[in-house]
């Protein structure tokens, strides 16, 4: 870390009563079952292993590391969020209540593929592959631990008008000192050429929004 990172670091892991190694509790999970699966793939995707934590849990034995973050990593979430979205945003009042664990990386696969498909559809048939194989390859899902974030709907660039979803994913490599940030909104965009005429119709057309951060 340097810069901003490295000072904000400096900041939340130094406030009074704390300390980087802390447990804190983490919110509910966020991906659930969705309308759409992996299936309606022409090609089915490749298939990755679980990450470590989602194979030594039982589906009745929750671990209390499962529902909680060390401080120090929930720092790195919350600077990655900074440096995604800076200068517009800034992400220091997160909590830990803010970010889940998620055990299960086939249900984070199935939930960035089903919203991939209901938005560009056939389009993204032919990129899946590609994408999971790209993200498996810069951080290797097996020995990543898999976060998501849920948006407070206040002050976030996931609460502006006329986002339609957005999903916030985090597969962290303690090994590799590294976090994929995985993220995409649908924004709802209108327009209509005759702005004086109220009468006139709006037109609706879908768009998907891509951010990323470059070292």
């Amino acid at each position: 870390m340097a810069g901003d990172s490295k000072k904000l670091y400096k900041q939340l892991r130094n406030e009074p009563g704390t300390s980087p190694h802390d447990l804190e509790i983490l919110g509910p999970s966020q991906t659930q079952s969705p309308s759409y699966s992996s299936s309606f793939l022409i090609t089915p995707p490749q298939v990755l292993h679980a990450h470590p934590i989602a194979r030594s849990m039982s589906s009745d034995d929750e671990s209390t590391l499962a529902k909680t973050i060390p401080r120090k990593t929930l720092i790195f979430l919350i600077s990655t969020l900074n440096a995604a979205f800076e200068p517009d945003y800034e992400f220091s009042s997160c909590t830990s209540h803010d970010f889940s664990r998620e055990t299960n990386f086939e249900l984070v696969k199935t939930e960035i593929d089903t919203r991939f498909l209901s938005s560009i559809g056939d389009h993204y048939r032919s990129l899946s592959s590609e994408l999971w194989s790209t993200v498996d390859e810069e951080i290797n899902v097996k020995e990543s631990e898999i976060f998501s974030y849920c948006p407070d709907g206040t002050s976030d660039p996931f609460s502006e008008s006329g986002i339609i979803w957005s999903f916030n994913f985090f597969f962290y490599n303690r090994k590799l000192r590294r976090i994929l940030y995985l993220t995409c909104r649908a924004d709802c965009k209108t327009s209509t050429n005759d702005a004086d005429n109220d009468d006139e119709p709006l037109e609706t057309k879908n768009y998907l929004t891509f951010e990323d951060v470059m070292d």
